[in-house]
């Protein structure tokens, strides 16, 4: 005898899209037949923005969703962060084997869950983590959240059929630029705040990236002084976390006039545009020459990884936050590392534990500290992904987002 809420689930062979009626908050036993028709969604198909190749746009496309099984959720995803990382994959600079779904920047709520699952319900709220948090792997059980031994595997999990019967994987096992993401629950953070979907989606990705890099990788000091290559999403979000650790003077640099001036609303106290003269010149003269407690370096380009390197002062800490091209090298000159008592670090997703930090961040913005609303400068539906795209690549946004 079924019980009241008992969802039975019918074998199929073969892949199996998302059972309909299989909401586990329903309070009738539901048969669930996990067949491969897409067309048991009714209206409510699914599409994804898919990377088919090098140099070519986004597809996207009606695709059949992958059921989720043991510890998977489904997420309805009511918002999408634009992130560089996404371009960079889509130009081959960073590795991604299409076909696989974009986007690992996003926020929704649980509409299904598999029979293991523990961490969340149907109807949360949730925030994607690009990290996943598996909480018993080496690393997580030392605190290094952020370097769980979960996301490589997670990365060519099979995510979705297309029409023409291939199969594609999601970039981090998210695959935000979608309307529904099957994804581990190990990459889904609750959440409970009646802030915007958009600004939520931001904290997936750019915002603990950089905001991570500033407070948990730098540990910034009141009285520190900042100097920001890069002031994007994830720059200005470096930028926030220092003015928020209280450091004294932070110089932003960038040559989009866009970003500078967003940079200063957002609390950098300089705006310094490369097109003016060398900006490790420009930073050492407005700091006696000295240069910076901190030089964070956020586009990913070795060239400007050396600026950030002589930005720094002695006894300084220069942090690589930007992701360059996956077979980038770095040459560096060691007897200055030494004599001078320098650091150079590397910072991935800010050094954060996304289960500790993203309400610390939330409550940030609640109490007006944080600012994600003003680094939101364009929106886009998912049928326009390429052109959020476009828009990334002339300069023209801060972060965009899905919508």
């Amino acid at each position: 005898m079924l019980e009241a809420g008992a969802v039975v689930l019918t074998s199929w062979p073969g892949r199996h899209p998302i059972p309909t009626g299989s909401n586990p908050a329903r309070t009738d036993a539901t048969v669930v037949s996990l067949g491969p028709s897409v067309e048991q969604w009714g209206d409510d198909v699914m599409r994804a923005a898919i990377f088919v190749g090098p140099g070519a746009e986004l597809s996207v496309e009606t695709v059949e969703p992958w059921a989720a099984e043991g510890r998977e959720v489904v997420v309805r995803l009511e918002a999408s962060g634009v992130c560089h990382s996404d371009l960079s994959v889509m130009d081959g600079n960073f590795p991604g084997p299409p076909p696989i779904v974009l986007g690992h920047e996003g926020c929704g709520i649980v509409e299904w869950v598999g029979p293991e699952v523990t961490r969340v319900r149907v109807g949360q709220r949730v925030i994607l983590s690009l990290s996943p948090v598996c909480g018993v792997c080496w690393h997580c059980l030392r605190n290094e959240t952020h370097l769980c031994e979960l996301g490589m595997p997670l990365m060519a999990a099979p995510r979705v059929r297309r029409a023409d019967g291939s199969v594609a994987n999601a970039l981090m096992g998210l695959g935000t630029f979608a309307d529904v993401a099957t994804v581990h629950e190990a990459s889904c953070i609750p959440v409970e705040t009646d802030l915007p979907s958009e600004q939520l989606a931001l904290i997936g990705c750019g915002v603990t990236t950089g905001l991570g890099a500033a407070l948990n990788t730098a540990a910034v000091r009141a009285g520190d002084t900042v100097a920001v290559i890069g002031c994007g999403g994830v720059g200005t979000s470096v930028i926030q976390g220092a003015a928020i650790a209280g450091a004294s003077y932070i110089y932003a640099v960038d040559p989009v006039a866009l970003k500078r001036d967003t940079a200063l609303e957002l609390g950098a106290t300089h705006a310094i545009d490369p097109a003016d003269g060398d900006p490790v010149e420009q930073v050492k003269a407005l700091t006696g020459g000295r240069g910076v407690d901190h030089a964070f370096e956020v586009v990913g380009n070795t060239e400007l990884m050396t600026q950030a390197l002589g930005m720094t002062r002695r006894g300084g800490a220069t942090i690589l936050v930007g992701v360059p091209r996956y077979d980038a090298t770095l040459s560096v000159p060691v007897l200055p590392l030494i004599t001078q008592d320098r650091t150079i670090r590397g910072s991935y997703y800010g050094s954060s534990r996304s289960m500790r930090d993203f309400p610390r961040f939330i409550d940030l913005i609640e109490t007006g500290r944080l600012d994600l609303a003003s680094m939101i400068t364009k929106r886009f539906a998912l049928d326009d992904v390429n052109d959020a795209f476009a828009a990334m690549r002339s300069g023209e946004a801060v972060r965009s987002v899905i919508v």
